[in-house]
């Protein structure tokens, strides 16, 4: 059971941390100084809920490994993220249907693990609700702005949402955690109020899903796409430069 949450928190840090990242690629280049500070915000809740779950991962690995470990040292197929988080920013309209997609599946993760019989998650969820809540207001608020306002904004956010669709479902339900999941050691299934949630928010927004699109997966299990690796260069150049460097 211990390789199994560890596989489980590995999951949800790498997707915060990936995530993080791409956010941050976003500063001095969002449309306005007050989203520059937005996106920045919103990437570094997601880097610090990424350390509490590497610290985590550290003690259910019990090898001596660290939050810096995990982020700088493993290689992509190491990584459990899902497709999503990886994908390229693209314009303002990707990133917030990426968000979009991604919040009302963070949210309803965090709040279904409140209940975890996990003490270290269960505290962990309990702030990262509180953190995740206000991501979901800012991106569905974009959304909506984008969906509703002009020819080119809705162009540009239908565009977005058909891109990424095929990337949501490793978001939902992972197919093998169930032992984790009778075990009250994970929360409820989230795939059915997720779909309710985001079609609700596609509708304000005067959009749609697309239809019968085929889902891509595999981040869950280490196999990535093209996008990975060159994330984790950026990311990780200067720890491996200058390795055990401090400041």
């Amino acid at each position: 059971m211990t390789t199994e949450l560890l596989n489980h928190v590995l999951r949800q840090g790498d997707r915060a941390l990936v995530l993080s990242h791409r956010l941050a690629q976003w500063i001095t280049h969002a449309p306005s100084l007050e989203e520059d500070m937005a996106l920045a915000n919103i990437s570094l809740d997601l880097l610090g809920q990424t350390r509490h779950l590497y610290t985590y991962a550290g003690e259910l690995e019990g090898e001596g490994n660290d939050e810096d470990y995990f982020a700088y040292w493993r290689d992509a197929a190491a990584f459990r993220n899902p497709l999503l988080v990886e994908q390229p920013n693209g314009d303002f309209a990707v990133t917030i249907a990426r968000q979009v997609f991604h919040d009302h599946a963070a949210l309803l993760y965090w709040e279904s693990m409140t209940e975890s019989a996990d003490v270290t998650l269960g505290a962990l969820a309990a702030r990262a609700r509180n953190e995740t809540a206000f991501h979901l207001q800012h991106s569905t608020g974009w959304l909506v702005r984008l969906g509703d306002g002009t020819d080119e904004s809705h162009r540009r956010a239908q565009a977005g949402v058909d891109a990424l669709w095929p990337y949501t479902s490793e978001l939902l339900d992972a197919d093998d955690e169930g032992e984790l999941r009778s075990s009250g050691l994970i929360g409820k299934p989230i795939e059915t109020a997720w779909h309710e949630a985001v079609a609700d928010t596609l509708l304000n927004a005067g959009l749609h899903a697309p239809i019968d699109a085929e889902q891509c997966a595999g981040g869950i299990h280490g196999v990535h796409s093209e996008h990975l690796e060159p994330l984790l260069h950026e990311m990780q150049h200067l720890a491996r430069a200058h390795p055990g460097a401090s400041w």
